[in-house]
């Protein structure tokens, strides 16, 4: 299953890091839908009924638009089938957080928007995911591995003659997770604003995240996979539930309960843990380059009232900063940021 994720990054950031190719090979960057950018809200610890971006194709909203150009969308997480007839959403009898990618032929609420091509990428730093040891539950964040060079390795001439230049619109920061999920648009029946929302689709779980648990979402890997879901005119709806496959290339390390409180929402949800010493431990490549972006922060990520309020409430983070990925997640929760 999939309860929980992390997103972080500005919308202006998320715009750069979530770049794509079209069918020609073109590079392009997804805009915003008009007014989404301004509805979603950057999180250290994102639950269902809150609000992720989401990939998608633009033909969703403008017909007109080629239907290999993506676009970015705020909906909501937990899918509202267009069926539903209550005048309140809250009152579905069943959870739709997740859709099991082996059910959704049977179930009509993920049948229906599977055949219209209503297929997304919900965009994640990681998500995280529990473990039941004895009476208690573990967290574990988890993520695309991150093989960004070091700044050390930027300034090394020789690096930089052997790699081609970069653009300054090419992002390098932190590799976002795709996850495949299924939209739907409800309406309520006494009229007002359209509600966009999805569900994340789940797999069997990967060799490596087993022990964790047996399941996990379904993870487009690269960017032909996530244009081939998002294509729906070019790959039909059978040929697209072919590219949901539990795919062993997710890195992990675990984290503090704090995470277990939706309501907890700053760096140290993301904070490694080392289990039997219950310190900090050594930092992984893609720790610490987790922890270099958070350490870079952008003034225009924003961060919600109640990440606000705790941060306002502390002088520094529990325990001896050690690593990149303690310095990104202390230096995070210093930097100004705007609303």
């Amino acid at each position: 299953m999939c309860g929980r994720t992390a997103c972080t990054l500005a919308p202006d950031e998320v715009t750069r890091a979530c770049s794509y190719r079209n069918r020609r090979g073109e590079r392009r960057q997804p805009g915003w839908r008009d007014g989404d950018a301004d509805k979603y809200r950057p999180s250290y610890n994102k639950s269902p009924q809150s609000i992720s971006p989401v990939l998608l194709s633009h033909r969703h909203f403008d017909k007109n638009a080629p239907v290999d150009e993506c676009v970015l969308a705020s909906m909501r997480w937990g899918l509202v089938p267009s069926w539903f007839k209550e005048n309140d959403p809250s009152k579905m009898q069943y959870s739709t957080n997740n859709c099991r990618s082996e059910n959704i032929l049977e179930k009509k609420t993920y049948k229906e928007p599977l055949l219209k091509g209503q297929r997304c990428v919900i965009l994640a730093d990681g998500f995280y995911e529990w473990r039941r040891q004895e009476k208690e539950k573990q967290p574990f964040f988890i993520y695309f591995p991150q093989t960004q060079r070091s700044p050390e390795e930027k300034q090394d001439p020789a690096n930089d003659a052997t790699e081609p230049e970069k653009t300054s619109d090419e992002w390098t920061g932190w590799k976002l997770l795709t996850m495949a999920g299924l939209f739907d648009c409800w309406t309520s029946p006494s009229g007002g604003e359209t509600l966009y929302t999805y569900s994340v689709i789940t797999v069997n779980a990967s060799p490596n995240l087993h022990s964790i648990h047996d399941r996990m979402p379904a993870i487009l890997a690269g960017e032909e996979e996530v244009r081939r879901w998002l294509d729906f005119g070019e790959v039909k709806s059978l040929d697209a539930l072919k590219l949901l496959q539990s795919q062993d290339i997710l890195t992990y390390h675990p984290v503090s309960p704090l995470v277990n409180n939706s309501r907890n929402n700053s760096p140290e949800c993301l904070q490694p843990v080392d289990l039997n010493q219950k310190k900090v431990p050594k930092p992984t490549a893609s720790s610490k380059m987790m922890m270099s972006w958070l350490a870079s922060g952008s003034s225009k990520r924003k961060v919600s009232d109640a990440c606000r309020s705790q941060e306002r409430g502390k002088k520094d983070m529990p325990g001896k900063a050690t690593g990149g990925l303690q310095q990104w997640l202390q230096e995070a929760s210093k930097k100004p940021r705007t609303q």
